[in-house]
């Protein structure tokens, strides 16, 4: 239980006991730095129950919480702020309560309670995954994390877009220029030797375009009649009538890709619980436009078109199904959504991980879904995400232009070699040594850049700053946790044992606030959908140790007892950040 939820009814009843009023929310806040104090109650909301002088009312609930609650030791007051001094004990005996609990602020799911499915990802089976990707991915899988560990069930969830013209602009491009290649005659993971077609595609197209013009066409003219844009919507018919040699060519390039991914998402260290395919999806939904015209949610135009008018909404006009019934976007995803409640009747909310510009789309979708009366549409949440840029400027896929996730891995892990190399960190590891802990390095540092952000502000990704072992980023915070894994195994006796400790040095005070806090994080950033708020604190604490372990003698302390209970504090501090850690998938190594 949190300090403030400990304090607060001894607080309403200093009230009611004292000035006989109720007082319902208690409003804290962090002791300023420059004041003795371990939390503030802010005086200036009870003045408008109690007329007075905040300082005299602040040092009348002092005085009854000093006599009254064994936990307070003291207090001063600033204005119209109570600063209440909490007694060592209190830290002390709550440490002995958590320090042998390896997943302390983890609560366990229970088994049979409602579900929260998370879909992030969702990749094209035309090209590789790239930055973009990368961002999506780590916040997708980071949010499922912190759900679960908030004591819910949670299913990790894609959906794969495999169907349309932008798949056949690969298939087509692979007939045209292949030559028969494979992954294995060519060496290519599939979903880059996939990608590199789409390019060529587009290549391609382009110079027919720049021929038409040549001709006498206007450039709209030009991209709708150039041979190759025909023969790919051609393609894409063929497939939808189920053509039996267009199938045959799909499934085998889609199953190049999905080797890939696999690949790529082992690589950067996600997983999911199961897959949904666009090819299966995209004829969803239109049954349940026909129960939404009959219950009046949608309306038909003359043409035909379904539409749905949200204007009242504050919204607009959405076509729902076009005038030859064939379905739109956001039918699908109606569609998809009623279909996941039914394969997991237990989901009773969803996170869909999308960039920021579908912001409008899922206003709608999620509204729509409340129309159609489906009570776990009030649980959806749009995890919203900015643009991940690098110093060398935007990418585009087309071109061939994009920042591929894995070679993003790979230069991740070649920067970190390369700053340990400068640093001499890693004198006397063994080559494999070294190479596992450039990895872990790397992609902690990738992870953590991206995650220690708020997800909706756009990110200027410099891979350098990110491996910097200084400061607010991973390999600090990993630096940090072997370091502590230095003392313990320096640590020549049994730090297991109980022991009391009279009183406690203002920084081990410190550090032990901050630990306590942890499960309190981890519910505000599953209820906000925040990495950065898990990511930040982990930081915290850890700035918060070094400046406990400059502080501080440890293994050199005299005292038994004392140094007992520093090792100690140092495994809890140690086994936080790793479980904090874990959260946002990334490891953390026993030597550094």
């Amino acid at each position: 239980m949190s300090l403030q939820n400990i304090l607060t009814p001894y607080i309403q009843q200093a009230v009611q006991s004292l000035f006989e009023v109720s007082f319902e929310k208690v409003e804290f806040q962090a002791t300023r730095k420059d004041f003795e104090g371990d939390v503030t109650v802010v005086i200036f909301p009870l003045l408008k129950l109690i007329k007075g002088n905040p300082v005299e009312i602040g040092t009348k609930i002092g005085n009854y919480l000093v006599e009254n609650v064994e936990v307070v030791s003291k207090f001063n007051v600033v204005a119209g702020f109570l600063n209440i001094v909490i007694a060592d004990s209190f830290y002390t005996n709550q440490f002995s309560e958590i320090k042998q609990n390896d997943e302390f602020g983890f609560v366990q799911p229970d088994a049979n309670g409602k579900a929260v499915m998370v879909e992030y990802a969702s990749p094209n089976t035309n090209k590789p995954l790239h930055l973009g990707h990368v961002r999506n991915v780590l916040l997708g899988y980071s949010v499922a994390q912190i759900i679960k560990a908030s004591g819910k069930k949670v299913y990790k969830t894609q959906v794969i877009n495999d169907r349309g013209i932008h798949i056949c602009k690969s298939m087509l491009a692979w007939e045209k220029f292949g030559n028969g290649e494979t992954p294995q005659s060519t060496g290519l993971k599939g979903d880059k030797l996939v990608g590199n077609y789409y390019v060529a595609f587009d290549k391609a197209y382009k110079e027919e375009i720049n021929t038409l013009i040549a001709e006498g066409k206007t450039e709209d003219e030009a991209k709708k009649q150039a041979p190759l844009m025909l023969e790919a919507q051609e393609m894409l018919r063929k497939w939808e009538a189920g053509d039996e040699k267009v199938v045959s060519l799909w499934k085998k390039m889609n199953g190049w890709v999905y080797e890939g991914f696999e690949v790529s998402y082992k690589n950067i260290g996600v997983d999911f619980d199961c897959n949904y395919y666009e090819s299966n999806t995209y004829l969803l939904g239109k049954d349940v436009v026909e129960d939404g015209l009959a219950k009046g949610v949608f309306y038909k135009k003359e043409d035909g078109s379904v539409w749905i008018d949200l204007t009242q909404d504050g919204l607009d006009e959405k076509l729902v199904l076009r005038s030859d019934g064939t379905s739109v976007y956001m039918t699908q995803d109606i569609g998809t959504a009623i279909q996941r409640v039914k394969d997991f009747p237990d989901v009773d909310g969803m996170v869909y991980t999308v960039g920021n510009e579908q912001d409008y789309h899922f206003k709608v979708l999620f509204l729509i879904l409340k129309k159609l009366g489906f009570d776990w549409a009030e649980n959806l949440f749009h995890l919203s995400y900015g643009m991940v840029d690098l110093p060398s400027g935007k990418m585009k896929s087309r071109e061939g232009t994009v920042v591929d996730a894995d070679d993003l891995m790979a230069d991740m892990t070649k920067t970190a070699r390369e700053i340990s190399e400068e640093l001499g960190k890693l004198d006397g590891y063994s080559d494999t040594e070294k190479a596992e802990l450039y990895r872990i390095i790397g992609l902690g540092a990738l992870k953590y850049y991206i995650l220690k952000v708020d997800p909706k502000k756009r990110i200027l990704f410099d891979p350098k700053e990110s491996v910097d072992f200084n400061g607010n980023t991973g390999p600090f915070i990993q630096y940090t946790y072997a370091r502590i894994q230095s003392i313990l195994r320096k640590a020549d006796f049994d730090y297991n044992v109980n022991v009391e400790v009279a009183e406690l040095h203002e920084k081990e005070k410190e550090l032990l606030k901050i630990v306590a806090q942890f499960p309190e994080v981890i519910q505000q950033a599953a209820k906000s959908f925040s990495p950065a708020l898990i990511a930040n604190y982990t930081y915290d604490l850890v700035k918060e140790y070094n400046s406990f372990y400059q502080s501080v003698s440890i293994l050199g302390e005299e005292d038994q007892t004392k140094k007992i209970f520093r090792v100690q504090l140092s495994n809890k501090v140690a086994q936080t950040v790793k479980n904090a850690f874990q959260l946002l998938g990334i490891e953390v190594p026993n030597r550094m």
